[in-house]
């Protein structure tokens, strides 16, 4: 069976995770939806290469790739782990490239029903020079997109 809303299924939700405490509560509610849906969760990181656009491919280049690949699978995993807790199957995936771009592509070519993701909530400066993920996939992608704006506090 599943969680219907109307004609809407969730069984195949994507949870966009970067690792931030934003995104552990992203993923507490996405891991709900596939519970109550009997859905499976995708656990999606993308390693950015948004910040090496201006940098030589050398050493100090494939060594941050490795260092944001280890973040990518601990994300994945704590994403894996919170699923177990509650009962749920989770698919981690690791993807390169531009983050909004990629998830937008994976969930399309994969079909999922939603994309559930965290929102740091940046306003006015810092959102122009970061940029907004969620911004972007709530403006451009043709999946729904649930974002999680709770006060989430930065680890650093």
């Amino acid at each position: 069976m599943g969680f219907f809303m109307g004609n809407v299924s969730f069984k195949k939700i994507m949870i966009a995770t970067d690792g931030s405490v934003c995104s552990r509560m992203a993923t507490n509610h996405a891991i709900e939806i596939a519970r109550l849906s009997g859905g499976t969760v995708y656990a999606v990181y993308v390693v950015s290469t948004d910040y090496f656009s201006s940098m030589a491919v050398d050493l100090d280049w494939e060594r941050m790739r490795e260092v944001l690949k280890k973040e990518g699978v601990q994300a994945v995993n704590y994403v894996a782990g919170t699923g177990e807790m509650g009962g749920v199957k989770v698919e981690p995936v690791l993807l390169e490239g531009h983050p909004a771009a990629e998830l937008i592509r994976y969930s399309r070519e994969e079909e999922m029903d939603v994309i559930v993701m965290g929102s740091l909530g940046k306003t006015g400066l810092d959102r122009l020079l970061l940029g907004s993920v969620a911004e972007n996939m709530v403006r451009h992608s043709k999946i729904p997109v649930l974002v999680v704006k709770e006060k989430c506090v930065s680890e650093n």
